[in-house]
């Protein structure tokens, strides 16, 4: 399902996929709950499901607070604790500054995440004019790292810049 919500100041664009209507409905059933088609006739493994979901919106400071919630959102489908959920949300807020300060003016950002049972990996991209990939020994990229889990940077066709940051939720120490 594509849903689209357009303002004077910004157009932004969220799709989600695996079958479900969107990424954010609770109770929503997986693949194994899908009726009929080949792919069915395979029992659905947990390591195979997967949501995906993609925000656009302008390259500006000013939409950053959607990307810190529908970070949020997310991670809480998933069942992270709230410190993992605020890690995250500085995490993808600290990506995107360092993304911002090298887009080219009036691009947009887009933020994918993939969505496993126990694992969300996000990639932010944004074209740049002279893309620079960030040093892997600065503060910055420290505290990205211990906040994301695992952080990588590349720079793909069409100098677009994409960070890509993977956060596996911690094992419940509760019976």
């Amino acid at each position: 399902m594509r849903e689209e919500t357009t303002t004077s100041a910004a157009s932004t664009a969220v799709t989600g996929a695996a079958g479900r209507p969107d990424a954010g409905g609770a109770g929503t059933p997986g693949a194994a709950g899908q009726p009929g088609g080949a792919a069915s006739a395979k029992p659905a493994e947990r390591s195979e499901a997967q949501d995906k979901v993609t925000v656009r919106l302008p390259a500006e400071g000013a939409y950053l607070s959607v990307l810190r919630t529908a970070t949020a959102g997310l991670a809480a489908r998933l069942d992270f604790t709230l410190d993992e959920i605020e890690d995250l949300r500085i995490a993808v807020d600290e990506a995107c500054a360092m993304l911002l300060s090298q887009a080219v003016p009036g691009a947009n950002l887009e933020c994918s995440f993939t969505l496993g049972p126990d694992v969300m990996t996000i990639a932010v991209s944004v074209p740049c004019l002279d893309p620079q990939q960030p040093a892997s020994d600065t503060f910055s990229w420290t505290v990205l790292t211990a906040l994301a889990g695992s952080v990588d940077a590349y720079v793909g066709p069409d100098d677009l810049l994409t960070f890509v940051l993977r956060k596996t939720r911690e094992p419940s120490g509760s019976v």
